[in-house]
């Protein structure tokens, strides 16, 4: 039995967050259906329904906006029929190009709070672990050939430490990552696997990492929205 390492990026437009994070949760394989179904639950009983119906997923940027905390502060605490009657309104008058009502903003904003933190609760419950590698907004990449065609240290850095855990558990580990561009997505996995491959350090790793990537849909995978909000939050 292996664990999957489902991966994601934060800050790497160099806008608004303050580092580049890249980084996921690690999740051993019998735990994975368990997790989804657990995941989708949650989502019904927070917002009555599943946001990819309505266009929309459990993003960190989205669920932990600063307008949902404002949002969720406008009125007390909703009971859950109540928040999630509101959450459907929210919903779809969004797609009807409608403006809420303030009820239905209070409640879409505590709803979205609330999955996020139970997010995070059903990853600990079901002992998952946070990795995650970060470097200031800032730092400058040196226009050198390294720079290039080798695997940047701070992700060097991450796979050192999932291949602690896998040796540890001696379980095999893969990596699952959410496409993104697909040329962009070809250099990391070329200098990943030159990594794996070219160097002493890599191929002692390859015994637990297995160094190709399996690349999925970000709005139809579960574990790698759930890794998308832990590197949002540690950002």
């Amino acid at each position: 039995m292996s664990y999957l390492l489902f991966m994601d990026e934060s800050g790497h437009d160099h806008r608004t967050m303050p580092y580049e994070v890249r980084g996921g949760i690690a999740l051993h394989i019998s735990k994975l259906w368990p997790f989804i179904q657990a995941i989708q639950r949650l989502e019904l009983t927070t917002f009555g329904t599943l946001l990819h119906e309505f266009r929309t997923e459990l993003k960190g940027s989205k669920l932990l906006d600063k307008d949902r905390f404002k949002w969720a502060r406008q009125g007390p605490k909703m009971i859950p029929e109540n928040r999630r009657k509101h959450c459907r309104g929210f919903l779809t008058r969004g797609l009807e190009k409608k403006a809420p009502s303030r009820s239905e903003f209070t409640a879409y904003g505590q709803a979205s709070l609330e999955m996020a933190t139970g997010i995070f609760e059903l990853l600990q419950q079901l002992g998952a672990t946070i990795f995650a590698s970060m470097i200031p907004r800032g730092v400058k990449k040196s226009d050198t050939y390294e720079s290039e065609e080798f695997l940047r240290k701070d992700h060097v850095f991450l796979f050192e430490r999932y291949f602690y855990l896998l040796e540890q558990e001696r379980k095999h580990g893969l990596i699952v990552m959410d496409e993104v561009e697909k040329s962009e997505d070809r250099r990391f996995v070329k200098r990943l696997e030159a990594y794996f491959r070219n160097t002493g350090t890599g191929r002692f790793r390859s015994t637990y990492i297995v160094p190709s990537p399996l690349f999925v849909s970000f709005d139809m995978t579960y574990p790698v929205q759930a890794a998308d909000l832990a590197i949002y939050c540690i950002n």
